[in-house]
């Protein structure tokens, strides 16, 4: 077996980036416009054409960021420069020139471009706004304008201020469709801190503390105390959306252990950026039982790793027991939860999280981590064995697994 190194070194994480975007480095780029979005183990592309939103402006994000974390390796101009290709991207194809969108579908052909979803999503915008932060902090002044006009019109398109939160999704004519959930909203929380960090507005912090307030205490306060994902449009918790479907990619049915920890990591983050005089008292506590649900409830004690899915045994809207409803394994799951632990050791100095952090590691380590070729697998099974060959399909991109490093070496610098 493969001796695991120190997952809490520096430089341990730093040589796992660069190896992560060896695996795209020289390979991603389309000369034509934008980045190729669909890999397998090996590298090859298997789909040429094919452009979906969440995975362009993913890469802006990943390719700005080890721009700024590597300013004086040989391809920090190298990944700077990507991050603009992708970026132009974005916001000069994507863009959607009749309503003032972005295209959630595309194929792109010989530099034409066809559309194939012109549903508006909060989630795709809120990808945009996180991209243009990120480009911004990285040096691209080009995206700011760009990013004042994608959080106005996460306002003025999704925003429902009785509810404190954005709507889901919108017809092309920006007809809202009846669906809300929570996961359009943690990754906004995500990009209004990243819009803030690179702006220094005021009402971004402001709008990302409404968000968590809203989804991790006034949402999660009628569904047990746990997070949920799916809504009707008067937010009351749809406890059956999708309930045929608990794989979907963006809105599977049941508690998704990720999300618990994901939002574990954004209230830290959140509480850190905040002011003094900021309400952040209940943020860690909050942070604290999110995580320790999620790791005692999620965590596969047969073969390892956290599990997708958690389901009510009986009546969601009453039973309070949970059963794995989906027990395969997914990369960002497990990311996201290295990151949330590191980040919980940091501000509480408690043991404990580190050694969640190196379980799960150790774990990603061995059957997550393509020791060969680079990058992570995607999905395993519960007895994680491989289920794919698709190393990145849409959305994957390793943004996970990249971020959870750089959040970790900040942690760590703190």
């Amino acid at each position: 077996m493969r001796s695991n190194p120190d997952f809490r070194d520096p430089a341990f994480l730093q040589q796992h980036l660069l190896q992560t975007m060896a695996f795209y480095d020289d390979r991603c780029v389309d000369p034509s416009g934008g980045l190729y979005q669909f890999y397998r183990d090996d590298g090859s592309v298997y789909d040429h054409t094919t452009r979906h939103l969440v995975s362009s402006t993913r890469f802006v994000v990943t390719h700005a960021m080890m721009a700024r974390r590597f300013p004086d390796h040989p391809r920090a101009a190298a990944w700077r420069d990507t991050a603009r290709h992708a970026l132009r991207f974005v916001q000069d194809v994507h863009r959607d020139e009749a309503s003032g969108g972005y295209l959630w579908l595309l194929r792109w052909r010989n530099g034409q471009r066809e559309a194939v979803d012109t549903t508006q999503h909060a989630y795709g915008l809120a990808f945009v706004l996180l991209a243009q932060a990120h480009a911004v902090m990285a040096g691209l002044e080009e995206a700011r304008p760009a990013l004042q006009q994608t959080l106005a019109l996460m306002e003025q398109r999704f925003w429902e201020p009785a509810a404190g939160l954005y709507a889901d999704e919108a017809g092309p004519d920006w007809t809202l469709h009846p669906y809300r959930g929570q996961n359009a909203n943690m990754h906004a929380c995500e990009a209004l801190m990243a819009a803030h960090e690179a702006t220094g507005e005021a009402f971004c912090l402001q709008r990302a503390h409404t968000l968590a307030q809203q989804v991790t205490r006034t949402l999660a306060g009628r569904c047990h105390g746990w997070v949920w994902e799916h809504f009707r449009t008067d937010w009351t918790p749809d406890w059956d959306f999708n309930r045929h479907d608990p794989a979907n990619l963006f809105r599977p049915w049941g508690y998704q252990v990720g999300h618990w920890t994901e939002w574990a990591k954004l209230l830290l983050t959140l509480e850190r950026l905040s002011p003094d005089d900021a309400d952040t008292a209940w943020m860690l506590p909050r942070a604290r039982e999110l995580f320790a649900a999620a790791v005692h409830l999620g965590w596969d004690n047969a073969h390892g790793g956290l599990v997708y899915g958690l389901g009510p045994l009986g009546d969601p809207a009453t039973d309070t027991h949970l059963k794995v409803s989906d027990g395969d394994k997914y990369h960002w799951v497990q990311a996201e939860t290295l990151a949330a632990a590191a980040a919980l050791a940091q501000r509480t100095g408690e043991g404990g999280y580190w050694d969640w952090y190196d379980r799960i590691w150790a774990y990603a380590w061995r059957y997550f981590v393509d020791h060969e070729h680079g990058a992570w697998y995607r999905i395993l099974g519960p007895d994680n064995r491989k289920l794919t060959d698709e190393k990145s399909p849409a959305g994957k991109v390793d943004y996970h697994n990249l971020g959870a490093c750089h959040e970790v070496l900040d942690t760590l610098a703190r």
